[in-house]
């Protein structure tokens, strides 16, 4: 088995401050990496962390200091793909010694997990709540997925395609994703995309790629399927996601999410 965390959506703002005034988002990072510090004996194969975006709510230096003397503590080694509340040169920057950052344009990579490989793509769109690939990661793509063959993928983004009921959300999705789609359906390996963004845990399916919304370490927006309403965040509990391979019955990705924090337990279930 092998696999990989998933932390989205950290909105790390500055020491002492909160979230819009209400959600202490450097205490919930602390809570995910304690989580997955103590329970990673527990769980085969992960070997690295995937964080997908909004690592910080302004995208400045001081925030992104902030993330990373947070994220030190973290025994895994992990990568990282910008989300809109992101800002490339300052993130860049902050991560400028990381293996995986490239040295200009759009931050991508691929990452080979042997029996699958992961392709995290850069949806920033500087400016704007929803996401663009630019034409530089549609080519990054189309190369890398020619490059694969056949081999199984999973497609990392900030932003989703699929709509997730929540009008407020679905406006600023990946605007030009159709195309993202169209190129994983033309895959000829098994394909899925996985994203943050919308701070709940939803899956759905387009074609045949199984498209997946992991829930934030921090708070989460609020369930409202009504038009014409904004988005409201709710203090829910944070959570990760572990994405593991599993060969058995039928080789694929098993997605489990985990809250985090210290709960009563475990105790075997016989008396």
């Amino acid at each position: 088995m092998t696999g990989f965390i998933q932390i989205t959506d950290t909105h790390i703002v500055s020491p002492g401050a909160l979230a819009y005034g209400r959600s202490d988002t450097a205490e919930a990072l602390r809570r995910a990496v304690e989580t997955i510090n103590a329970k990673r004996p527990l769980w085969d194969g992960i070997d690295c962390a995937i964080v997908t975006g909004d690592l910080t709510d302004h995208g400045t230096p001081e925030e992104y200091a902030h993330f990373l003397s947070i994220m030190k503590d973290l025994t895994l080694p992990w990568l990282a793909i910008p989300g809109n509340h992101d800002q490339r040169g300052p993130m860049r920057e902050a991560l400028a010694e990381a293996s995986w950052m490239p040295r200009k344009g759009p931050i991508q990579w691929v990452r080979d997990f042997g029996p699958f490989s992961v392709i995290g793509l850069d949806t920033l769109l500087e400016g704007a709540h929803h996401g663009m690939l630019c034409d530089e990661g549609m080519a990054f793509l189309d190369t890398t997925l020619s490059a694969l063959g056949d081999h199984p993928v999973i497609l990392v983004t900030h932003h989703p395609f699929m709509h997730v009921g929540i009008p407020a959300m679905d406006a600023d999705n990946l605007r030009n994703g159709a195309a993202v789609i169209a190129r994983l359906e033309a895959h000829p390996g098994p394909v899925r995309m996985v994203s943050g963004h919308v701070h709940r845990a939803v899956t759905g399916q387009l074609g045949r790629v199984t498209c997946q919304v992991s829930p934030a370490t921090c708070h989460a927006v609020l369930t409202d399927h009504r038009a014409g309403q904004p988005p409201e965040l709710v203090l829910e509990p944070g959570a990760v996601t572990i994405h593991s391979w599993i060969d058995q019955p039928g080789a694929g990705l098993v997605s489990d999410v985990i809250p985090t924090g210290v709960f009563p337990g475990p105790w075997l279930f016989e008396d």
